[in-house]
């Protein structure tokens, strides 16, 4: 929880909800425009009382299916902490935003904030390299 102070003096207590959002860049932007684009967003949620948790660049991927008539994008994930209002104020400037082809913003519960921290320490998928490593060193 955050504390804002208003003229009068009060303290009122913003409530941070846990937010990720995915957001599919147009494949068409350079290198320098995707990071401006990922630089601006990241201030947005700053600037506006969020808390940036993690960031994550999935890079060029194949989309499922087309989207305006494009069949790959940049996905980039934010996980970060926010008051309520924020995510609509985010949006907004996402439709805005013409290298922007999709985008999706979810409230994080207790379970899915657990699983993205056990995740970021690499706790998946273990059992599966040591098997593959022992099977090479046969």
């Amino acid at each position: 929880m955050a504390t804002k102070t208003t003229k009068s003096t009060k303290v009122e207590s913003v409530v941070l909800n846990n937010y990720e959002s995915v957001i599919i860049f147009t494949p068409v932007l350079s290198e320098e425009q995707l990071k401006d684009a990922v630089a601006k967003y990241r201030k947005i949620i700053t600037e506006n009382g969020g808390e940036l948790i993690h960031e994550e660049n999935w890079g060029l991927t194949k989309l499922a299916y087309p989207i305006q008539k494009k069949t790959t994008g940049f996905y980039h994930i934010y996980e970060y902490k926010a008051p309520a209002s924020f995510v609509s104020t985010f949006e907004l400037a996402f439709r805005r935003d013409e290298r922007i082809m999709r985008f999706l913003s979810t409230v994080l519960d207790k379970h899915s904030i657990q699983y993205n921290v056990r995740k970021r320490n690499g706790e998946f998928n273990q059992g599966k390299n040591t098997t593959k490593q022992q099977e090479a060193k046969k």
